[in-house]
């Protein structure tokens, strides 16, 4: 069962629930319609490292409280950092926009998104940072930072045009327009419409199913696509061999075969 979330101090938190091998995590500010602070920027980083160093969770599941995944940013909480460009999360952590900056880590497990309502700013951001991401029906998407004199620097302005090509990139950069589910759908920004309500269950189904497959198997396949779309194919291919040598090797790899002949679900361990 998913809980319900805590009451949250002011500036918001980040509350983590664990299923299994599965760690939700919940944006909680709905008062603020999930308002963006500092302190919930640390925390939500605290959440990522915490999926990638702990051996038993295989997959996260990222959603919010209340009616809306988030409204984007409290710009004045964030105001100092940005003319001091400085970063809110320490670093040594796992970087929640996964675009590898210096002195950050990577993630290295895979992530699902439930996203709702208002979706503004810093939550089109994330979720193309995750992996896979489910969208009720009556989401509201808007990349308005050139309305407020800024530039989006949470990996819209690489993943929009990675997504959908350059045109529809600039098309919702440039205007600060607004979109619904539907074109988020035909952009290749999510990849499942849900009726409202329905779109964290099924995020949860979709994270439950890939931490049934092989561990490593599954963080070896994610980062082999990322290095296919960041670095090209051929250093995607480079690794082919010594991988699948790696893969082969291991005790789920021995069990996956054991499944398949004795015709049964396999039993998979991450070893």
């Amino acid at each position: 069962m998913i809980a319900t979330g805590t009451t949250p101090p002011p500036e918001g938190c980040i509350d983590t629930q664990v299923l299994d091998h599965v760690l939700l995590i919940g944006i909680n500010r709905p008062a603020k319609r999930n308002g963006w602070t500092p302190r919930m920027f640390r925390e939500l980083a605290e959440a990522y490292t915490r999926l990638d160093d702990d051996p038993t969770l295989r997959v996260g599941v990222l959603h919010a409280f209340g009616d809306h995944f988030t409204a984007g940013l409290d710009l004045p909480a964030f105001s100092e950092f940005m003319q001091r460009g400085e970063k809110v999360v320490p670093k040594g952590m796992v970087e929640p926009h996964d675009f590898g900056l210096e002195g950050y880590r990577r993630r290295t497990k895979p992530m699902v998104v439930a996203v709702k309502g208002i979706c503004f700013t810093v939550g089109i951001e994330l979720m193309l940072g995750a992996d896979i991401v489910i969208a009720a029906d009556n989401c509201r998407f808007s990349q308005l930072e050139v309305q407020r004199g800024i530039m989006a620097t949470g990996g819209a302005t690489l993943r929009m045009a990675e997504r959908a090509g350059l045109g529809n990139a600039m098309l919702h950069l440039l205007t600060a327009d607004e979109f619904g589910s539907a074109e988020a759908l035909r952009l290749n920004f999510v990849q499942r419409v849900m009726p409202a309500g329905e779109e964290l269950g099924e995020a949860l189904r979709i994270a439950q199913r890939i931490a049934a497959q092989a561990p490593q198997a599954v963080i070896a396949t994610r980062l082999n696509v990322l290095k296919a779309v960041e670095q090209g194919p051929m250093a995607a291919v480079a690794e082919f061999i010594d991988t699948q040598k790696r893969l082969a090797s291991s005790e789920d790899a021995a069990e996956g075969v054991r499944a398949f002949i004795e015709r049964r679900p396999a039993r998979f361990t991450g070893r």
